[in-house]
C-alpha cells in the first residue's frame, strides 16, 4: 500500500454486518490490486482464541482474539473488534477497526484507527488517521519510519555456511618477479 492509497475511509473499513461478506483488509479495494483481493487474509487469529510470542507475516494477517508480543510484517495487519493486542508492532499498514491495542505501532505506509477502538501507545508512520470516537493515549509521530520495516529471519533458521574456495595458481607478492 502506497501512501497515495492510504484513504482513512471509515465506511470501507466496517461497512458490511456480518465477518462473512466483511473487507477484511479494513481499506477499500485499490485499483490494479490483483496480487491481493481486499478481502483474502493470509492469517486469522480468531475471537476467542490466545497467543503470546513472536508473529513474522507476509501479505494480510486480522487478529480478533488476544495476542500478546512482538509483530513484524510487510504488509497489512488487521486488528478486529473485541481484540486485545499487548506488545510491539512493525507493519506496513496498521488498521485497527475495534479492540483495544496497547503497543508501540510503527508503520512504513500508514495507521488507521476506528471507533469503537481502543489504543495506548507511541504512533509513528508517514501517515495517521484516527476517526472520530477512538480513544487514544500516546503519541503521534507523522513521519517516514526510519529504517524499513523487514521481517527478520527467525533465530533458529539455518545459517548459510562459507564456502572456502581452492587456489588456482600460486600467490606471490606483487613485487616479486614471476
Amino acid at each position: 500500500m502506497d501512501s497515495s492509497s492510504f484513504s482513512g475511509d471509515r465506511d470501507a473499513a466496517l461497512r458490511a454486518p456480518s465477518s462473512a461478506s466483511r473487507d477484511l483488509s479494513g481499506g477499500p479495494p485499490r485499483e490494479g490490486d490483483g496480487a491481493h483481493r481486499p478481502t483474502e487474509i493470509n492469517a486469522l487469529l480468531g475471537r476467542g482464541t490466545h497467543f503470546e510470542g513472536k508473529l513474522f507475516f507476509d501479505g494480510r494477517v486480522r487478529i480478533d482474539g488476544s495476542f500478546r508480543g512482538e509483530i513484524r510484517g510487510e504488509d497489512v495487519l488487521v486488528i478486529g473488534e473485541g481484540a486485545m493486542v499487548v506488545g510491539e508492532i512493525h507493519v506496513g499498514t496498521c488498521i485497527v477497526t475495534g479492540g483495544e491495542v496497547q503497543a508501540s505501532i510503527r508503520a512504513r505506509d500508514g495507521i488507521e484507527l476506528y471507533a469503537p477502538s481502543r489504543v495506548t501507545g507511541a504512533l509513528h508512520a508517514p501517515a495517521i488517521f484516527i476517526d472520530r470516537g477512538v480513544q487514544f493515549d500516546g503519541s503521534c509521530k507523522m513521519a517516514p519510519l526510519d529504517e524499513p520495516t523487514q521481517i527478520p529471519a527467525p533465530e533458529d533458521a539455518p545459517r548459510p555456511e562459507l564456502a572456502t574456495l581452492p587456489m588456482v595458481g600460486s600467490a606471490k607478492p606483487a613485487d616479486e618477479p614471476g
